[in-house]
Order: structure tokens, then C-alpha cells, then sequence
């Protein structure tokens, strides 16, 4: 079996948890998931299996989309929920929705962030998280990243207590942590803040209307039916350009060769090649002959 399972993770469990269900389920070691969700998070986790896994590095470096709650008043180390809180204070004066809006608008397009200290990101061949449960210190990278939309979550804000709190939705490119856009939007309202709820709600084309559940995969298992929530290698790599071949290509397609470079074909852009509506390979131009392209996965038919 081949294809995408538009799998709505559940919290508690993490995305690799999920990936070794499914390889129970469809028995098979060619099973990958498209892009980490924290364990804590839910939301939608594209997991390709057989063929399809050819496609993971296209679908993990595509756009996706958040709906994250910020909390106003209390930052943590690391910087969402789940950490211990490193500043607290009290809110005492009004936070208006104008305001939250308007602070979010300053943050679409291309901004800098500094990589938490609790990830996965190495430095000098040691994850930061390892850095910070050893108390030692490290130069934490800065990364560029690009926010292709943001907007304020309606009625979502809400102020008691000496907190404040409020939702946003983004939309993001791949490397993007919104635990820590969640605090840069504090620290620019003028506050300590952390991410205190976070939901993917689409990854590339595929959203929550697509996605199934654990317990629908298993049940689907029970009764041989897991065919029915495979969706095809195609809806994987909508977000790429398109060029279709006909038959005579498609034949060479197959077996691998090299063509001449067709017109209009970018440089470091990959291009899927296509015949009667199915994908046969993705190609690129050649590194070290811009004249030529060459492939970088054939699918077998």
C-alpha cells in the first residue's frame, strides 16, 4: 500500500509513537510522518507510507498553519506550558483587542528568532535541550523565518486575575517555533509570555477536514479497510510546479534519464513530473549542467 494518511495526532503521545502505530497497522517499515509535533500537541500529521515516503523531505519543508493560545504575565523555560516559570507579573492596566492586532500585524513577513533553549537544535554536536538540563551555557542560534500570515483568534482575549490571554492563528514556513513567536508578541506587548495551547490545523494542503484519527486507522485495520484513508502521492506535492509529459517521455521518466532543460525551469526548484494525472518523479536542475535536468525520486508504477 502506498500513499498519505492525513493522521490527526492526538496529544500525549509523540509524532515517532505515531509512526510506529502505523507501522503495526499497514506492516510495514516504510512509514514516515512529515514535520514533529510536540507530545503535547495535537493537530494534523501527514504520515506517508511505502512509495509515498519518497516524498517526506517535500511535504516536512511546506508551510503550515497554528492556532496557539499566549498568556500574558508568566514566562517559563521553555517557553510554552509545560515549563517552569522564569518571570512572573501582574497585569494592571487594560489589554485591548486593537492592540493584540495591531502588535500581531508587525510580525508577518520575514522575522528573526532565537532558537529556544529547549529543542532539538544542535550546537557544536550537542542538542540545546542537552545544554539546558545541564545548566551549561551555549550560544543559541538565530534563524531567519517567514510569516506568511498572523491574525488575531475573535473573542479570544481574556483578562482576570493579573493575566491576559488570547488567541492568534499562523501560518508559517518550516523551522518557524511559535512557542517563541508566542513570547516575542509578549515581550513586544510589554510583557513576559509563553505559549499556553497550540494546535496544527494544516500542514501544506492537507487540513483537518482531511484527517482521520488513531482509532478510526485501527478500527479501518481490524477489517481490512485501511485502503480507504490512503490518499494519493499527488496530494502530497500540490504546493510544487507541475510539467506534463507524454508518453514517450514518461517512459524515460521512469528509467532515470537526464533531458534537456525545458523553458522556464527555475534553479532550486523542484518539479513534478506528471503523465494522465499521475506522478512519475520529481525533477530538478542539474547541479553542475543548468542545461539539463535530472531526477531526485522516481515512483515506481
Amino acid at each position: 500500500m502506498n500513499g498519505i494518511v492525513p493522521l490527526w495526532k492526538p496529544a500525549g503521545i509523540t509524532s515517532h509513537d505515531c509512526v510506529i502505530k502505523l507501522r503495526r497497522y499497514f506492516s510495514t517499515k516504510k512509514v514516515g510522518h512529515t514535520g514533529t509535533l510536540d507530545p503535547e500537541v495535537e493537530g494534523i500529521l501527514p504520515i506517508c507510507v511505502g512509495e509515498a515516503t519518497k516524498i517526506v523531505p517535500y511535504l516536512t519543508n511546506t508551510t503550515k498553519t497554528y492556532q496557539a493560545e499566549v498568556t500574558l504575565g508568566v514566562s517559563t523555560d521553555t517557553e510554552d506550558q509545560t515549563g517552569m516559570p522564569t518571570e512572573q507579573i501582574k497585569i494592571d492596566r487594560l489589554i485591548t483587542e486593537s492592540e493584540v492586532k495591531e502588535t500581531l500585524v508587525k510580525f508577518q513577513g520575514e522575522i528573526t528568532q532565537l532558537t529556544p533553549l529547549y529543542s532539538a537544535v544542535k550546537v557544536k554536536g550537542k542538542k540545546l535541550y542537552e545544554y539546558a538540563r545541564a545548566n551549561q551555557p551555549v550560544e543559541r542560534p538565530v534563524r531567519h523565518v517567514f510569516i506568511h500570515a498572523i491574525n488575531y483568534l475573535e473573542k479570544t482575549l481574556n483578562q482576570s486575575n493579573g493575566k491576559v490571554s488570547f488567541g492568534f492563528e499562523a501560518t508559517v514556513s518550516k523551522g518557524t517555533y511559535i512557542r517563541t513567536l508566542a513570547v516575542d508578541i509578549g515581550k513586544a506587548l510589554g510583557f513576559p509570555a509563553h505559549m499556553s495551547h497550540l494546535v496544527r490545523t494544516a500542514t501544506a494542503s492537507f487540513d483537518r477536514s482531511h484527517a482521520v484519527t488513531l482509532t478510526e486507522i485501527e478500527q479501518l485495520s481490524k477489517v481490512n479497510q485501511l485502503t480507504t484513508v490512503l490518499l494519493p502521492i499527488e496530494a502530497g506535492l500540490m504546493h510544487l510546479p507541475t510539467f506534463e509529459v507524454d508518453q514517450q517521455w514518461a517512459t524515460k521518466v521512469l528509467t532515470g534519464q537526464k533531458f534537456n532543460r525545458p523553458n522556464g525551469w527555475q534553479e532550486d526548484q523542484p518539479y513534478v513530473m506528471m503523465f494522465s494525472g499521475k506522478v512519475l518523479a520529481i525533477y530538478y536542475v542539474h547541479p553542475t549542467k543548468p542545461e539539463l535536468i535530472k531526477p531526485l525520486r522516481v515512483f515506481k508504477q
